[in-house]
């Protein structure tokens, strides 16, 4: 067997920096805090931090407006206590990559002030510039994709909000110096890039306009009113119609070759995963990115048997066409999209629900991606007032529906915490003190913390408690990590009409290992074929059954079960 990267065995876990650990009681997360918290990872059984942007920014967007990326935002720490972290986390085997923002820079960042205050600037290149907005061309976040700077009497571009301008990336100055960011952090040691938004960096340089008869703010309240099949069949093809001439241009793969030779210059494997889902982007399998995300796989409303399977047969099958065959990477949560808890949930089920779906992450073929939180079954929490809110999306929409679209007050606000990336960025529970442990009970923390940390959901009640959430994540990834089946091993799907739960095959050379996951709440007695295999050697059990074994005819499976078994 060919020997694998260390990052299609690793284990994922996507830190969001302001939400996780406040180390100075100042109620905003930064490096003291994560450094500190770098034990619980590794017990926990991390081998890879995903960390979110932790650059200098006005926070337009949560960081991901960057105003110096060579740096670290004061409410952070300082470069040196990046530093610290990252030898720190690698003292534990951790690795760590960082979020590359390529596509926009913050409208405050000293490139785009010099871009604007002339057209004469030697950076005036440096940005996408008209003297008249050419097109109908929406911005995803705040309407209008052109804004008007006085300085220069022209209009820039921005996919994202207005306060970031996407960079020119046909202007070779632009990819030098973004090079050069890219080599700092390598450097100093990071180990690989999530890559944000790739898909954004071209735009259709025919600056063709879009056909949707809406604007952004009233695609997104007709996206929420949509019933019929026809109103939601609608609404998926305005989504795309209005922004597919602003994503997915074939220069990309230029682009991502240059990036990845510059990784492939550097000790240790360096990797880069991108913010897409199109296999496109891992080009021949060993040219551009390393990984892509299995985002099909969590974008349903409820996460079915025939669904997973489906979407595995899929990707499976495009990762195995590409010349040197790709590795696949999976996850159902980050901090864009409801929690796992919620998301999945059915109101009465949420708790197995959840246990089900943190198993198939971490059993299905390829790298698991967690996001933080998710091990103690953190929820949604939707903030109804407007005034705590912290996402300018979701603020811009509450206006919008009051200004432009005459909703009841009321049902905006509902409206907007339903829709904000807030809900799913609260704040870590790490105990039952007030603020949930995050940050000192007098300190107002940045986003309010989930009321439900007092009623257990929280690191510190869930530790010792060997029923609880966290436990089970434990050991559900020691499980992962000491059969090699469940790294290594290939997919097979059984018993394919089953609509009430997913069973498949995880096999080496030398081991086979069978996953039940029972998606219902009946007890099922099922019967498995598996050439030279009688006996089912459990290996972990969320019903607690035990390290005995069952025959193959005659597998016993208990309501909402992860049964996973070695093969004899």
């Amino acid at each position: 067997m060919t020997q694998l990267k260390w990052w299609q065995t690793a284990l994922f876990y996507q830190i969001y920096p302001r939400s996780f650990a406040d180390g100075n009681g100042d109620g905003i997360g930064d490096f003291a805090g994560m450094t500190a918290r770098l034990d619980y990872l590794h017990d926990l059984g991390v081998d890879a931090i995903w960390l979110s942007p932790h650059f200098p920014s006005p926070n337009w967007d949560c960081g991901y407006d960057i105003s110096d990326y060579c740096n670290v935002a004061p409410e952070y720490g300082t470069l040196e206590d990046f530093k610290t972290f990252l030898h720190e986390a690698h003292a534990r085997g951790i690795k760590v990559i960082l979020d590359l923002v390529l596509n926009h820079t913050s409208d405050e960042h000293p490139w785009f002030l010099e871009s604007k205050s002339s057209r004469d600037n030697p950076k005036a290149d440096w940005y996408v510039w008209v003297d008249t907005p050419p097109n109908n061309w929406q911005s995803c976040f705040d309407g209008d994709a052109w804004t008007y700077v006085p300085e220069r009497n022209q209009y820039y571009y921005h996919y994202f909000m207005k306060q970031q301008p996407d960079l020119n990336w046909r202007n070779p100055e632009v990819k030098q110096a973004m090079w050069q960011a890219v080599r700092f952090w390598l450097d100093l040691g990071v180990d690989g890039y999530r890559l944000d938004a790739i898909g954004t960096i071209y735009e259709d340089p025919a600056l063709t306009p879009h056909s949707v008869p809406m604007n952004l703010a009233q695609l997104r309240r007709f996206s929420e009113t949509a019933r019929t099949p026809e109103e939601i069949a609608l609404k998926e093809r305005y989504w795309h119609e209005m922004f597919r001439h602003q994503w997915g241009r074939p220069e990309l793969h230029d682009l991502m070759k240059e990036l990845r030779a510059i990784l492939d210059e550097y000790d240790g494997d360096r990797m880069l995963v991108g913010e897409d889902d199109d296999i496109a982007y891992m080009g021949s399998g060993n040219d551009e990115l390393h990984l892509v995300f299995n985002f099909p796989l969590m974008r349903v409303a409820r996460m079915t048997p025939a669904h997973i399977r489906r979407n595995q047969r899929e990707r499976l099958a495009r990762l195995d066409a590409l010349p040197v065959r790709g590795w696949p990477c999976n996850t159902l949560g980050n901090h864009d999209t409801s929690r796992i808890y919620s998301h999945y949930g059915d109101g009465q089920h949420d708790a197995e629900l959840a246990r089900l779906n943190a198993a198939l992450v971490l059993t299905l073929r390829g790298t698991p991606f967690l996001y933080n939180g998710e091990e103690i079954g953190m929820q949604d929490y939707i903030i109804t007032d407007p005034t705590r809110l912290r996402d300018t999306m979701a603020t811009w929409y509450y206006q919008a529906l009051i200004n432009d679209l005459k909703v009841d007050p009321a049902e905006a606000a509902l409206r907007a915490g339903e829709m904000s990336r807030d809900k799913n960025r609260t704040p870590m529970q790490w105990g039952l003190l007030p603020n949930g442990g995050f940050c000192p009970p007098h300190v107002t923390p940045w986003l309010p913390v989930h009321p439900n940390y007092a009623e257990g959901v929280n690191v510190k009640e869930q530790i010792d408690n060997p029923d609880s959430m966290l436990n089970y994540y434990k050991r559900l990834i020691h499980v992962r990590k000491t059969t090699p089946a469940l790294i290594a091993g290939e997919y097979k799907p059984l018993h394919p009409r089953a609509e009430e739960y997913f069973a498949f095959l995880r096999f080496t050379e030398t081991q086979t290992v069978l996953v039940v996951l029972n998606y219902s709440p009946q007890h099922r007695e099922l019967k498995f074929t598996v050439p030279g295999k009688k006996q089912a050697h459990i290996l972990f059990s969320s019903a607690g059954r035990g390290r005995r074994s069952q025959p193959l005819t005659r597998m016993s499976v208990g309501a909402f079960e992860v049964l996973i078994a070695a093969l004899e």
